[in-house]
């Protein structure tokens, strides 16, 4: 399965996800948005970036910034201003995480599986962002 394929298969399971909440979603036409839907929660639109996370050193890793090449030249744009939130399906254990756009860091964001050995602002523990813990 090549990217864009994986990419697919991420939006649909989130999609799936989110309307068996409950929730309506929008799909943006073409490919020109930084996000992939808007979910009405019934109060507010929510512009949402959806990616796929993979397991890495005991933590739900996925990429927070935007790598884009015009003319040979690779640009990377983090989603500041540009969505409220990133939904998240990990492919190892299809897991769906809800992560707002202040918990997110620059490039990447790591939720940990385990439970933190140190409480410091930059942890994040997975089971905080659970879809079913963490929706509008």
């Amino acid at each position: 399965m090549n990217t864009k394929q994986t990419g697919d298969e991420t939006e649909a399971r989130i999609i799936a996800a989110l309307i068996a909440e409950g929730y309506t979603v929008s799909v943006p036409f073409g490919d020109n948005d930084k996000y992939d839907l808007v979910l009405d929660t019934g109060c507010q639109l929510l512009r949402i970036q959806c990616k796929t996370g993979w397991i890495e050193d005991d933590v739900v890793r996925f990429k927070t910034a935007s790598k884009t090449t015009t003319d040979g030249s690779v640009t990377m744009d983090n989603y500041d201003g540009e969505v409220d939130a990133f939904a998240v399906r990990c492919k190892e254990t299809e897991t769906l995480y809800w992560v707002p756009i202040d918990d997110i860091g620059k490039k990447s964001t790591y939720l940990r599986l385990t439970e933190p050995k140190i409480d410091h602002p930059s942890v994040k523990f997975a089971e905080t962002y659970r879809f079913e813990n963490r929706l509008p």
